[in-house]
């Protein structure tokens, strides 16, 4: 008895390795964009032989600043859409366990006692005859030979979809990493905008009070009063409206880091400079953009719809299955296990089927469309991460000439308020002229400010937009 169910299971092991695989061959389709980034006017020249690669540098070598690092490690920590993200990554790996375990024979035993009493004339005299009948089997029930591949299709589109789900997941970590980055440099930002507002309002508060003066003595007109106070009460209210922008940016930073950040982690108003490094590739293949964990992410759906199909076809095809049970039976529990009581049963069959009113050809419709969606999603996918790249390339590429062009005309608007005032003092100019060139310095300021953080929140853009920020 062993030797035939030895026999049999190499049999059906054999019959199993050389199953068929009803798939398509997969071939990674085209990528459908150009061959390398935009090139021309707005793009800057290549950084050459010094520029980093983006996917191969970890987040705490890209952000040097120590307490932005910190801040950032800390939303990896405890931010609660990560934690969504891992736990979909942990569903998906169980379900794939669970379809995987198809592949093999699910083993059982039992155990069964049956007690009878039945009727029994015997020697013209009504008797009755009790019946203890024990049982002990282990086997396998209902097991599908995989001869044309449907389980091993499952098993796979399953192990893609977990696969998926891992890419998402790194998908999420580098937009939290991003999104925390840019959070902390637009408070930055915001605290550099209220420092302005805050020497401005001192500067035109001293102008107004000169004006007072001067219309004290019937030098001013109260026209020219009421253009200071305008002025002054501008500053001001830029100094409350910076103050909450700074503190609803505090907010949402906490949202991010998942936890209160420590005041010591907080950045300055300076905090953009020498933040992160600059050294990024100003043109690259597209072939990088399949390091990008979301394009990566497509890619594994579609391997999976590809998979489904197989599993669709084989459906078409006979469904072989085994059941299988070594055991012992005896009419007394103390004889169960001894020599002679030992039983076997092999019951292999097959089901084809043969009229389901179109189950099986529109499953198999299903599939293929259902492959065709994660083609265009697979390419849309690659198409938005190119264009992200060449906005990002193209946002670069003129921002050191309008950071210069911005700083000089800061500068020229700083000496012409100087200048004006000076001027005004002694009588020279009108107070109009002074006036504007405190609202030219302003707005000057406040540009720069917005422009240097479009620079460090465009560099952020970069390194995540090539696929960094995983480790």
């Amino acid at each position: 008895m062993k030797r035939n169910m030895k026999a049999l299971g190499a049999v059906t092991l054999s019959l199993a390795l050389a199953a068929c695989d009803m798939a398509p061959k997969y071939v990674r389709p085209d990528l459908p964009v150009p061959a390398d980034t935009p090139q021309g006017p707005a793009y800057a020249a290549d950084q050459g032989a010094g520029a980093i690669v983006p996917a191969d540098t970890a987040w705490r070598d890209f952000f040097t600043d120590a307490r932005l690092a910190r801040v950032i490690e800390t939303a990896l920590a405890n931010n609660r859409d990560l934690r969504i993200a891992v736990a979909n990554v942990e569903q998906a790996r169980a379900q794939y366990r669970v379809q995987r375990a198809d592949l093999l024979p699910t083993v059982g035993a039992t155990g069964t006692a049956t007690y009878s009493e039945q009727p029994l004339v015997q020697f013209g005299q009504p008797q009755r005859l009790n019946t203890d009948i024990y049982q002990a089997q282990v086997g396998i029930s209902a097991w599908e030979i995989d001869l044309f591949g449907r389980v091993r299709n499952l098993t796979k589109a399953a192990q893609e979809q977990y696969f998926a789900s891992v890419e998402t997941r790194n998908a999420a970590q580098t937009a939290l990493i991003a999104e925390t980055a840019n959070a902390w440099l637009t408070m930055a930002a915001d605290q550099e905008r209220l420092r302005i507002a805050r020497d401005l309002e001192q500067a035109f508060g001293k102008t107004l009070d000169l004006t007072k003066a001067r219309f004290a003595k019937g030098i001013a007109s109260e026209l020219e009063v009421r253009q200071a106070q305008t002025t002054y009460d501008g500053a001001r209210s830029d100094i409350a409206a910076a103050t909450t922008l700074v503190a609803q940016d505090q907010n949402a930073l906490n949202l991010l880091a998942g936890t209160t950040v420590p005041a010591a982690d907080l950045p300055n108003a300076a905090a953009d400079k020498d933040a992160m490094l600059d050294n990024l590739p100003a043109n690259i293949s597209s072939d990088i953009l399949l390091r990008r964990p979301d394009i990566a992410s497509a890619e594994h759906q579609l391997l999976a719809a590809n998979a489904n199909i197989g599993a669709a076809r084989a459906a078409f095809f006979p469904n072989v299955s085994l059941t299988a049970a070594l055991g012992t039976v005896s009419l007394g529990l103390s004889g169960l296990f001894k020599s002679g009581s030992d039983t076997w049963s092999v019951a292999p069959s097959a089901t084809l089927p043969i009229f389901d009113f179109g189950r099986n050809k529109n499953n198999l419709r299903y599939a293929r469309a259902t492959y065709d969606a994660m083609l265009a999603t697979y390419e849309k996918s690659v198409q938005t991460g190119f264009r992200e790249v060449a906005d990002a390339l193209a946002r670069r590429g003129t921002m050191s000439q309008q950071i210069e062009a911005q700083t000089s005309q800061r500068d020229s608007a700083r000496v012409a308020y100087t200048l004006s005032e000076a001027r005004f003092r002694s009588g020279i100019d009108s107070f109009l002229t002074t006036l504007d060139s405190q609202r030219a310095l302003y707005t000057a300021e406040q540009g720069l400010v917005a422009t240097r953080l479009v620079r460090s929140t465009n560099m952020v853009e970069i390194y995540r937009a090539m696929g960094g920020g995983l480790k």
